[in-house]
């Protein structure tokens, strides 16, 4: 699938087909009000003091060619890029050095956040997933069909962590320091992120 996406993804930024307007983009947008959940540090996975905020069908994609590229559309228009199109990886993770948006193209998968002791949440096309940085993710189970596009805003650096000792202890000195994005990757600056990450 990374492949085919890959591909798809390159012709229509090459060719301009495909590819919605801003425009389109934002008209696609639902929000509904979040759920949100902190996750404690579990001496493996350091998690965050800021809250995972999940939007439930917070982008129509019914009527899309190519749902990932809504995605990729909006969350660009609201400053988060380095885009990718694919799935969750199936082992736990984290970001030490940047937060990270996930918006489900296709699908639908479950996911467990914060770590094995964290929980597990259903997931389907349309909805959104802002997780900040040191949230421990992973995929339990997905459709066939299952396409996640991500996105980060610009400010942070990527880096993969599997939950190590040494990974931990450089993470809860590298958290702290990750600034805050500047606009929501669903809504931009009016949206509710700021306000939940800076209450």
């Amino acid at each position: 699938m990374y492949l085919s996406e890959t591909l798809k993804r390159t012709f229509e930024r090459v060719t301009g087909r495909g590819r919605p307007s801003v425009r389109k983009a934002r008209a696609a947008v639902t929000l509904h009000k979040p759920q949100t959940v902190t996750f404690k540090d579990d001496g493996s996975i350091p998690n965050n003091p800021l809250p995972v905020v999940i939007y439930r069908e917070a982008v129509r994609l019914d009527r899309a060619a190519d749902p990932a590229a809504i995605f990729e559309a909006l969350f660009a228009a609201n400053g988060w890029g380095s885009s990718w199109r694919n799935g969750i990886y199936s082992y736990v993770h984290y970001h030490s050095m940047i937060h990270e948006v996930l918006g489900i193209a296709r699908g639908r998968g479950r996911v467990r956040l914060g770590g094995d002791k964290g929980e597990e949440f259903d997931i389907a096309a349309g909805d959104v997933l802002v997780l900040p940085a040191g949230t421990g993710h992973e995929n339990l189970m997905a459709s066939e069909d299952f396409l996640v596009v991500g996105a980060y805003p610009p400010a942070g650096e990527y880096d993969e962590c599997r939950g190590s000792k040494a990974e931990h202890d450089k993470a809860l000195k590298s958290i702290p320091k990750v600034p805050l994005p500047q606009a929501d990757p669903v809504t931009g600056k009016a949206g509710p992120l700021l306000a939940l990450w800076r209450g």
